[in-house]
């Protein structure tokens, strides 16, 4: 493995001094491979355009980062910016200079990547989704082969950007980003095929919200128990992290899971709510699907400028899941609810 690893680290340096002006790219495709933005961008325009696809990409997202948080503990990855530190394998030799950038100091293990596994995901659902409306709108064969190759070619080349920069930030080695795409991509054709998701009942919702999480806590304390320390990676970001702000408590493992749990917790929430029925009855023009669309995406922006302080650990994950689960409510049905209602008190005072 020191020998896979020491190849992760010269790969890291050559893109680090010979792509160097591609930076700011770099740090785009990390940012935006984050499930952050499927939360708060991709998912509000796919629900009101597709139901069934937006649902899908929630459901791949929480599952595949769940199963990232579970194999990061089995896997036990290290990260660049640590590993070059603390190898023996350069012996005497000076050890490779790794530069870092503000996202470079990620607190979980490193294998597989979160972020090129989230990307995969995602992103198989959304051209998966796309291809699937071509073919029931009939689209001519030609057209369809044409679309077909641009949108898997596309999606290639955005993972192998997300992977080059994940590298190229020192947050993950070659193998684990490839690692990562496969696991994503397996994730979301697995998931995509359970019809359960499609009409789960919040019951469902409920009940799977609480087992994943009371299997990864109930796994981190098996394993701590028998003597496995799974956030050993806490003090190795601190104390290779060339700057203490760099390192987030956002980027925990539990941090993660609480979040992804406020998620799916907030779709079950959102699909049952009371308001939802109401606005359900309304039957949705094209006019309002981009109105819905338009206002969730300005209030996503709005909660997503909230933060809070993470001196108190109980609090700071309580709020996460908190902002999660609103994040998901939003869309699904406080936004078709009060657009609804404008609706109708202006269609009485036309009336009058």
């Amino acid at each position: 493995m020191d020998l896979l690893h020491s190849w992760g680290v010269e790969l890291a340096v050559h893109l680090q001094t010979k792509y160097d002006k591609y930076e700011g790219l770099f740090n785009l495709a990390s940012t935006v491979a984050d499930l952050h933005t499927a939360y708060f961008w991709f998912f509000p325009i796919w629900f009101h355009l597709r139901r069934d696809t937006g649902l899908r990409l929630i459901w791949v997202a929480v599952i595949g980062d769940w199963l990232n948080l579970i194999l990061k503990w089995v896997l036990f990855g290290e990260r660049p910016y640590w590993w070059v530190h603390e190898t023996r394998f350069y012996g005497a030799a000076p050890t490779p200079d790794l530069l870092q950038f503000p996202i470079t100091c990620e607190t979980g293990p490193g294998s597989p990547s979160g972020h090129a596994m989230g990307a995969a995901g995602v992103w198989y659902v959304m051209v998966t989704a796309t291809l699937t409306s071509a073919t029931e709108k009939r689209c001519p064969p030609l057209l369809y082969k044409f679309l077909q190759g641009g949108l898997w070619s596309l999606m290639g080349l955005i993972l192998v950007v997300v992977g080059m920069s994940r590298i190229y930030v020192a947050a993950h080695f070659p193998q684990q980003v490839i690692a990562g795409v496969i696991a994503g991509v397996l994730v979301a054709e697995v998931v995509s095929n359970k019809k359960c998701i499609y009409n789960a009942s919040m019951k469902r919702y409920f009940c799977t919200t609480l087992f994943l999480t009371y299997f990864a806590v109930g796994f981190y304390l098996i394993l701590k128990a028998l003597g496995v320390d799974l956030l050993w990676t806490m003090e190795k970001a601190q104390k290779w992290c060339i700057k203490p702000e760099w390192v987030h408590l956002d980027s925990t493992p539990f941090a993660s899971l609480l979040r992804n749990m406020g998620t799916l917790f907030g779709l079950g929430l959102g699909l049952h709510s009371p308001l939802r029925t109401e606005a359900k009855k309304k039957k949705t023009s094209p006019s309002f699907q981009m109105g819905c669309i338009t206002v969730s995406l300005i209030l996503l922006q709005l909660l997503d400028g909230w933060t809070f302080s993470s001196k108190n650990l109980v609090t700071f994950y309580f709020l996460s899941f908190g902002k999660s689960a609103v994040a998901l409510l939003i869309p699904t049905t406080l936004v078709p609810w009060a657009l609804c209602l404008i609706s109708k008190v202006k269609k009485e005072e036309k009336n009058l």
